[in-house]
């Protein structure tokens, strides 16, 4: 028995039961699905499709699902219309399933409900048509079915879902957008059993003070009909409020105020649940039951937005529905795993991009607390006013009572006709406030992709809420984190800012199934997010983490000093800090090869309020100095974890003196040394080293008779500078030193050869004035294709820009070589990267196939380099950075990366060149390095 014959007979199982449950409970709302519930667990139905793989041939497809992901019809990406080297896929998918009616279905209604086809739906029922086509791809429709059906009997259904639109609005605002375009029934397909006089519509508008409004529409209502409400806690069975009408035929409004209630909001996602009672003669005729949540939403006129009477300010992202595997068909898991990442992000709200979500998507955000802009589509264009309303509809039937869905986004960036406008309030009866994504209109400014300090009476010189809908696009590595902490400093500075959404959650790649199961974002059209495209962690992740975090510590100084006092912010919304918790603990550092947890304590938080800063006293040890660094994680209420920053307490060159020179540790040796063209060899011990002496540069490594193959430094990165004179002398500890100086940078620099063995290197620190600088310090080159990995201690494991660098702490990290290319290289996605910057330089330990190669430290707030990373071949301007040409960099200061659209110098003052600053006496920290070979 194969597994598509197995499938097919547990669904007819399911369904025998469902049909047996359905006598026995004839009052309860009830779906009985044709389809699988969603991606995870599907059902096969009949399929054939018209054009392009597996044409004309009757075969089966899992439903619900993409066709393109199952081997049919034609990939193309949203843009694919206007490319004439593009095939446009415009085929049409036919389904065929049949079901089972029991005859005691006979006098309900049965309605087929689709929860999403793409794009044009023709549907029949044993030969006849259920009424007209439905158009619009990603909109709950349905059909009653009620006199089509066979009663007790096997039934037909047919399904013709054209991938285009025959309606050219639909095609503009769906079909030429910036996204994958499918074809197929991609969400779920079901049968309501239902009374002929059951609910029609249930509407719900409940407000924070315990006001509970309802609007109720009834299908054939039975004479002396009334309506009572139940509430409940959402999983208890004590009634906490009974709403009652006294004749339904005065009207379709209940309302009522229940005491004692709790608000929903993010951080506190309180839900509640309505059962909605048709009585006659004080018997039941129908129940159903609808989930919901106290609360109030406002837009105040140059204010801001408001849930709860609370100022919201919005961290968020947009979200495509999407899973490279099957395309806009997900499951529970795709959506919690979504969810749950964004929460880690210290996110409260999601962006849904471009069209409305799965109603299961909502239904955790409900539960587990996010707000939601839930928009129609229209990625740049609009639906017209024939089909406008009807999908404006649709989406406030399906989504109007989950308390998550605070704004109507209507279309995005052009994608819309004001005239449509008017059907979000005819028929949500909670009045959500609609905005345009990229407009000043309705009271926000949502204006896309804002550059640092721009806009005249808008944005941060503005007097009206504004909150970028899109910001910060995040092409490959690009944008994202990069900048983020700069415009989020500059959006509060202005008391009407409302926060904004990052564009976009995840890179879109999807399966092609006509590549052998390559992974394809369309060149650079989609690989823009945070996240790889099975959610794969980049480095943003965690800027974003640190920055959004609620629970802030503020800058302190570490050091031996310091008196364990810190400040603490709270950036909840709502809560206050009573129930969280703070975790430090102190460690030691062995060398570069472990490290230890001495100490640890929780502290719980006292009642700091929402806004609020409070001084705590960490209560550390006495020798608290006598460990390397100190982490400090903040949990909330739940004991989620929010962000665990981390600190050194001492400088590089105290790590530096306790690893490399504790008393009687190292091996004293005859330096020997010898002249020839050219070129001095200095030998001290076992290791000898080679250097040119028109350059100073470090040219062979050799321990005994093994070759390093570390040389061609310190090649100076950053500036143009000569090396304008280079001699040798032995110093009065018998060590060599080889001096090198410069016409600009670094003026002088020195390599000593210790009679242990150990090389050293110092230079002058940065001491003059000019700019335009991106970066500047010191390479050295090292054959890329015999490094094995690398061990550090400093910020990691991820590496940053200089407009990324939160989001990376101090600690002993270690990470094998890779080559990925963040966003692209999808068949080897290896996060952390390798290559790439690296903060708070104090040692590190490259890994080759020759020897391990230890560097350490004397300079605070230096950057280590390892090689370039690579630019993917549709890398933008703004993603492709200036960066040092050598293998090996210990840097002052390091490049900023842009975003896809423009270059870091328009992201804020750390996306800005560097300008030196210098007066006649100045010692700046130079770079002092030692290098141990052994």
């Amino acid at each position: 028995m194969n597994s598509n014959t197995l499938k097919n007979i547990l669904t007819s199982v399911f369904l025998i039961f469902s049909f047996l449950h359905s006598s026995l409970a004839q009052v309860d709302y009830q779906r009985i699905y044709l389809s699988g519930k969603d991606a995870s667990q599907t059902v096969d139905w009949e399929f054939m499709v018209s054009d392009g793989r597996k044409a004309d041939t009757w075969s089966t497809i899992p439903v619900p699902s993409n066709w393109e992901l199952h081997g049919f019809g034609t990939y193309n990406y949203g843009h694919d219309h206007k490319n004439a080297d593009r095939v446009l896929g415009t085929e049409t998918g036919f389904y065929k399933h049949a079901f089972e009616v029991p005859s005691d279905w006979r006098g309900k209604t049965i309605n087929i409900v689709f929860e999403g086809a793409m794009t044009d739906t023709k549907v029949k029922i044993n030969g006849k048509s259920t009424g007209e086509i439905h158009q619009g791809g990603f909109y709950r429709f349905n059909y009653d079915i009620s006199k089509l059906v066979n009663y007790g009997k096997s039934n037909t259904l047919e399904v013709e879902v054209n991938k285009h639109s025959a309606n050219a609005s639909v095609n503009r605002a769906e079909r030429e957008a910036d996204f994958w375009i499918f074809g197929g029934i991609f969400r779920p397909v079901y049968l309501e059993v239902l009374p002929n006089a059951h609910f029609s519509r249930l509407a719900i508008d409940a407000k924070s003070d315990g006001t509970f409004n309802s609007l109720i529409e009834i299908n054939n209502p039975p004479k002396n009909a009334k309506v009572k409400i139940e509430i409940r806690e959402k999983g208890s069975d004590l009634v906490i409020g009974n709403i009652e009408s006294a004749d339904i035929s005065e009207g379709s409004w209940l309302s009522g105020k229940i005491e004692g209630i709790k608000t929903w909001n993010p951080e506190h996602p309180h839900l509640y649940e309505a059962s909605f009672i048709l009585m006659q003669n004080e018997n039941i005729v129908f129940q159903k039951k609808e989930t919901f949540g106290f609360r109030t939403v406002e837009l105040r006129e140059q204010d801001g937005f408001y849930v709860n009477g609370k100022r919201v300010v919005f961290k968020g992202v947009n979200r495509h529905s999407f899973y490279p595997n099957t395309g806009r068909a997900l499951s529970e898991a795709n959506h919690l795993e979504d969810i749950l990442l964004m929460k880690e992000m210290n996110m409260n709200a999601v962006r849904m991009s471009h069209y409305p979500p799965d109603e299961r998507f909502l239904d955790l955000c409900d539960s587990l607390g996010l707000f939601v802009l839930d928009e129609v589509a229209g990625w740049q264009q609009g639906y017209d006013t024939e089909v406008g309303p009807k999908i404006i509809k649709a989406t406030v039937l399906k989504d109007a009572n989950h308390p998550s869905v605070i704004i109507w986004d209507h279309g995005n960036e052009g994608g819309w006709d004001f005239e449509n406008e008017k059907w979000f309030h005819e028929y949500d009866i909670q009045k959500r406030p609609v905005i345009y994504p990229w407009l000043v209109r309705n009271g926000v400014d949502t204006y896309h992709y804002l550059r640092y300090n721009a806009g005249i009476q808008r944005l941060t010189h503005g007097q009206i809420p504004f909150m970028p809908t899109e910001f910060m696009h995040g092409l490959y590595d690009g944008g994202h984190g990069a900048g983020l902490d700069d415009y989020w400093h500059a959006f509060k500075r202005n008391p009407v800012y409302s926060g904004g959404f990052l564009w976009v959650f995840a890179d879109e790649a999807v399966v092609r199934t006509d590549r052998d199961g390559e992974l394809d974002a369309d060149g650079n059209h989609a690989p823009d997010g945070i996240l790889g495209p099975y959610k794969e962690k980049e480095g943003s992740f965690y800027t974003i983490k640190e920055i959004w975090s609620p629970i802030q510590v503020q800058t302190f100084n570490l050091n031996a000093n310091f008196d364990g006092e810190i400040l603490i912010e709270n950036q909840y919304t709502y809560s206050s800090l009573v129930d969280c918790k703070l975790e430090w603990k102190l460690f030691s550092v062995n060398g570069l090869e472990s490290q230890s947890e001495n100490h640890k304590k929780v502290i719980n938080l006292p009642d700091i309020l929402p806004g609020e800063t409070k001084r705590i006293d960490l209560d550390l040890p006495d020798n608290f100095d006598q460990s390397d660094y100190l982490s400090i994680s903040a949990y909330d209420w739940n004991g989620k974890e929010l962000y665990t920053w981390s600190w050194p307490i001492h400088s590089p060159i105290d790590f530096a003196a306790r690893e490399l020179f504790e008393p009687n540790s190292s091996e004293m040796n005859m330096v020997q040394m010898e002249e020839e063209n050219g070129q001095l060899k200095i030998q001290a011990g076992e290791m000898t080293y080679f250097f040119n002496l028109e350059t100073g540069n470090l040219t062979k490594v050799q321990k005994g008779t093994k070759l390093f193959s570390f040389a061609n430094g310190p090649t100076v990165e950053g500036m143009d500078s000569q090396v304008e004179k280079v001699y040798w002398e032995m110093d009065e500890e018998g060590s060599i030193q080889v001096h090198m100086s410069y016409s600009t940078y670094p003026k002088k620099a020195t390599w000593t050869v210790n009679s242990s063995g150990l090389l050293s290197f110092e230079s002058n620190g940065p001491a003059f004035g000019s700019g335009g600088i991106d970066f500047l310090g010191i390479s050295f080159s090292y054959p890329e294709e015999k490094v094995k990995g690398v061990k550090w201690v400093g910020d990691g494991p991820y590496r940053v820009w200089k407009n990324r660098l939160k989001g990376a702490e101090f600690g002993l990290w270690e990470k094998a070589y890779n080559n990925t290319m963040t966003g692209y290289s999808y068949d080897n996605l290896i996060y952390p990267e390798f290559k790439g910057y690296h903060a708070n330089f104090y040692a590190m330990e490259l890994q080759t196939e020759e020897g391990n190669i230890q560097i350490y430290s004397g300079t605070p707030g230096m950057f280590f380099k390892l090689y370039n990373p690579e630019n993917p071949p549709h890398a933008t301007p703004g993603v492709t950075p200036k960066m040092p040409k050598g293998d090996i960099s210990f840097l002052h200061q390091i490049s900023p990366i842009g975003n896809k659209f423009s270059g870091p110098e328009t992201m804020g003052p750390s996306g800005e060149k560097g300008s030196g600053v210098s007066h006649t006496g100045d010692t700046p920290f130079g770079i002092k390095l030692w290098f141990d070979f052994k």
